[in-house]
């Protein structure tokens, strides 16, 4: 045979090997940091059209802390597409987290394509997976130690879930690079939905964390959005296969009624990644304990995956929950930091460069204002009660309702799309009166994409319910 004809066929084993070591599943055992570093690498090279992956930052050791993004536009931000993330190893003795998320990895991926479901979800979301926040302390951890603490904090001896800024009292603890890394990917990207994947016990634990004034007795601390996290975190246990039980852990003489506790009525916790994602970076995140047995035998991880798949992929379903939208002025230009504030919800959101914003938030009517500097603020009802079949495959729902409201001087009735396939609102063209006022005017219009989902219970994995509804809120105008 020629040269010329062996050398595109050695590519074409080679292409084909390669595709055959990404598609089939990992062991069920627990992987070190190198081969964690090259299966990512293969992931993201063999589905390239799906998966990104990329680095948010150094350890104290050097080590990168790699993010696998996957969705069908890995490498960018699609418009009104949420983002969601799962955190593992934030304590790097604590191993399970890691496993777990490297065969949701590979679950989604293999399945993409395949199973209606998850594609589905990959259509609508992209999902960030930093499977490692802590491989220096992983590189230390021994195998196996259930309770011991080798391992659990960085090079530098600091536990990083102690480590960021604190809303309720000043965190004097020094920053460390794992930590600063995690803030900034916070300040580049609008998360929505996020967990942080522990071990040592199971529960899903909700905020706050931490409680008003340097409190040092434990006392329930609830937040805004309680009703919601309450959801999100019996979203989880009930998915799961005995942490709704409350006590599962033979060991641990807690009890988690519904396997859910609010983080400062179990213990405090100052400096609290999960309360810095909600307060300060505007994304509702549940730390997720997920083994009794911190890092336990090998043999045990495939029954930890068997418990927590279902709950894992529920959970990223929930960011369809709610209400998202667009804040843009008459010319369609979107608005930049417009607060949009639900009353009785003293939890405002802010908008993206895009004017995007998302609001996680149960069945039920609501009322929403938006402020921007220069415009006057909007305020109107929602009603999010109706539902249809979210994960099915299904061509554009549209729903077009106009409010025009009372005190209106300016008003502009648009006609809007909404491809559900891309996420993107798309106005179609203008029709309605408009009026002139005299002196200058700013006008804000906005629109907001509804979505209202609920878990059947007693369907299939991952089917859920969702309508998305469309409103559009007339500018008004203001001197």
């Amino acid at each position: 045979m020629k040269m010329s004809m062996l050398f595109p066929l050695v590519l074409l084993i080679l292409g084909s090997y390669k595709l055959a070591a990404a598609t089939v599943r990992p062991e069920f055992i627990v992987h070190n940091e190198q081969w964690l570093v090259d299966y990512l690498n293969t992931v993201s090279a063999t589905y390239s059209t799906i998966t990104y992956l990329y680095s948010i930052g150094k350890s104290v050791n050097g080590n990168d802390l790699w993010v696998l993004a996957i969705g069908e536009s890995p490498m960018e931000h699609i418009l009104l597409r949420p983002e969601v993330k799962y955190v593992g190893n934030i304590h790097g003795n604590e191993v399970v987290s890691r496993e777990l998320l490297i065969q949701l990895i590979h679950y989604l991926v293999d399945g993409y394509g395949q199973n209606k479901t998850i594609t589905r979800l990959l259509n609508t979301t992209r999902i960030h997976f930093l499977v490692s926040m802590n491989p220096d302390g992983f590189a230390v951890a021994t195998q196996p130690d259930c309770m011991g603490i080798r391992g659990r904090a960085n090079a530098r001896h600091y536990d990083l879930n102690r480590n960021f800024p604190d809303y309720f009292v000043t965190n004097l603890v020094e920053l460390q690079p794992e930590s600063r890394a995690v803030i900034n990917w916070l300040k580049s990207l609008q998360f929505i939905l996020s967990g942080t994947l522990h071990g040592g016990v199971m529960v899903v634990n909700y905020p706050y964390d931490n409680l008003p004034g340097g409190r040092i007795s434990r006392a329930y601390s609830r937040s805004p959005d309680d009703d919601v996290f309450i959801h999100l975190a019996k979203t989880y246990s009930y998915a799961h296969s005995t942490m709704h039980y409350g006590h599962p852990c033979p060991r641990d003489d807690d009890f988690f009624p519904d396997g859910i506790v609010n983080g400062a009525a179990w213990y405090l916790v100052s400096g609290s990644m999960q309360d810095y994602n909600y307060i300060f970076a505007g994304c509702m995140d549940l730390t997720l304990e997920v083994s009794c047995c911190k890092y336990p035998a090998d043999d045990q991880i495939e029954s930890h995956w068997n418990d927590n798949k279902d709950s894992l992929f529920r959970l990223l379903t929930q960011v369809h929950l709610g209400v998202k939208g667009i804040v843009l002025t008459p010319d369609k230009e979107p608005i930049y930091n417009a607060s949009v504030d639900v009353v009785g919800r003293s939890h405002v959101q802010w908008t993206t460069s895009l004017g995007e914003f998302w609001r996680i938030l149960l069945p039920g009517t609501y009322t929403l204002e938006v402020t921007a500097y220069g415009y006057k603020s909007v305020s109107y009802s929602l009603d999010l009660t109706k539902t249809i079949e979210y994960m099915e495959d299904s061509d554009v729902k549209r729903t077009d309702i106009s409010v025009w409201p009372d005190n209106a001087q300016n008003i502009a009735l648009l006609e809007i799309t909404l491809r559900e396939s891309t996420g993107e609102a798309v106005a179609s063209k203008d029709k309605g009166p408009t009026s002139s006022v005299a002196g200058q005017s700013l006008n804000v219009c906005l629109i907001i994409c509804c979505f209202f989902m609920v878990i059947n219970q007693d369907a299939t994995l991952g089917k859920i319910t969702s309508e998305p509804l469309l409103y559009l809120i007339s500018s008004r105008s203001v001197d």
